[in-house]
């Protein structure tokens, strides 16, 4: 097959969506498809994407938008461009409800007789609408909800975004598969854990090297994350004589950055809770395997890569029902979904690192679990059977369900 993906920019600073279109797109042409990005900014993208490797995925960066309000002039080069792609292809997989491109592509794959896919990335989750409620609602109906409703599969990432998004295209087709994403940095991750804790073994995280147990919180420095109330949870850990340290690796606003900072130190937690910024590569698989307990008390979360890459790292994780894939992390036998208040994940937290048996075997549990769940070739089928209409499709509620 031809398979055809755009997202309006690849870079990975812009979060999980990012991650997620780069790696499947990677799966489908490691499994022998011809696939095609289309972009307007291809800054991470990778450098074999620009030279026509074979089993490799092909970039095309095209010109922005050139209309109103974010959209194509009819005649436009970008759209010209497009078409001329899209129009070979035998899929379109578009990904977000709230990119008004989206909808002109949409158009020109159903001229041309393509399949169209739409994943939603848990933008339409009931957290995420009710942030800027009506300009959504408002997007939707002048346009968004009738390119939903259109396409031949409306994709999200578990059962439970599902659930909470299909009020807004009530007469659409609704499919599950789980995001495809790189495991082999985690390999190994279950022999370094027990290198990590060696005396002699160091990672460039410095709070991390520390006899006490690690609770981390690795994620974007935002209010949806709710780290506030991990520092808030380790305040009353301390008060119970838990001795821990708490790592939060991520950035965010610097005005909201400092106010962390702030509750840190007016709670006398300085010499217990670090932030220490971006942690990528082999530092962050090194402090996914050096942590005791993942956690991660958010509002919303879509697929959460966090989560399933705790768990490839043999470490136990803390969450709450804010995140779609609640139910899955709950059965993989790794996690504890706890209520996002402090009191909860300091009752959780300080449970795992009482009974360290008891945290072992769930990590050991999660990672195996991991493994055996997202096998990229298995995964890379379901998107096969979708793009080809074979796969189970669920038919949303009558419209009467709609807001």
């Amino acid at each position: 097959m031809h398979i055809v993906h755009f997202m309006s920019r690849l870079r990975l600073a812009d979060g999980g969506v990012v991650r997620a279109v780069i790696d499947l797109a990677a799966a489908l042409a490691g499994s022998g498809h011809e696939v095609t990005v289309l972009t307007w900014d291809a800054a991470d993208a990778p450098d074999s994407w620009k030279g026509g490797v074979p089993n490799v995925p092909r970039v095309i960066t095209l010109p922005p938008p050139d209309g109103l309000m974010g959209f194509y002039r009819r005649r436009s080069p970008g759209l010209s461009r497009a078409e001329e792609v899209i129009r070979n292809a035998d899929a379109l997989h578009l990904h977000t409800p709230w990119d008004r491109a989206n909808m002109q592509l949409a158009k020109i794959a159903s001229r041309h007789g393509v399949r169209t896919i739409i994943s939603i990335h848990g933008m339409l989750d009931d957290w995420s609408m009710a942030q800027k409620s009506l300009k959504k609602r408002l997007f939707l109906a002048l346009g968004a909800r009738r390119m939903l409703e259109r396409a031949d599969a409306v994709h999200c990432t578990a059962q439970a975004e599902l659930d909470q998004a299909r009020r807004w295209f009530p007469r659409g087709r609704g499919v599950v598969a789980p995001l495809i994403f790189d495991l082999s940095d985690f390999v190994d991750a279950a022999a370094r854990r027990a290198r990590l804790r060696a005396p002699d073994k160091h990672l460039a995280i410095e709070p991390a090297n520390t006899s006490l147990p690690v609770v981390l919180f690795l994620s974007r420095l935002h209010y949806k994350k709710r780290p506030e109330v991990l520092i808030d949870a380790a305040a009353l850990l301390r008060d119970r004589g838990v001795n821990c340290r708490v790592i939060l690796a991520g950035t965010g606003e610097p005005a909201y950055e400092q106010a962390l900072h702030d509750r840190v130190t007016s709670l006398r937690l300085d010499d217990r809770v670090f932030l220490v910024g971006l942690v990528v590569g082999p530092t962050k698989v090194a402090l996914y395997a050096r942590a005791d307990v993942y956690a991660l008390p958010t509002s919303q979360e879509n697929f959460g890569f966090v989560f399933f890459e705790a768990l490839a790292a043999g470490t136990p994780i803390v969450t709450t029902r804010g995140t779609d894939t609640w139910r899955e992390l709950e059965q993989s036998g790794g996690a504890i979904i706890a209520e996002p208040t402090a009191q909860a994940f300091a009752d959780a937290i300080a449970s795992l690192l009482a009974d360290r048996a008891r945290a072992r075997s769930m990590g050991e549990t999660g990672r195996t679990w991991v493994f055996r769940t997202f096998d990229a070739a298995g995964i890379a089928g379901q998107y096969e059977a979708i793009y080809q209409g074979g796969a189970p499709v669920e038919n949303a509620p009558s419209a009467a369900a709609g807001p």
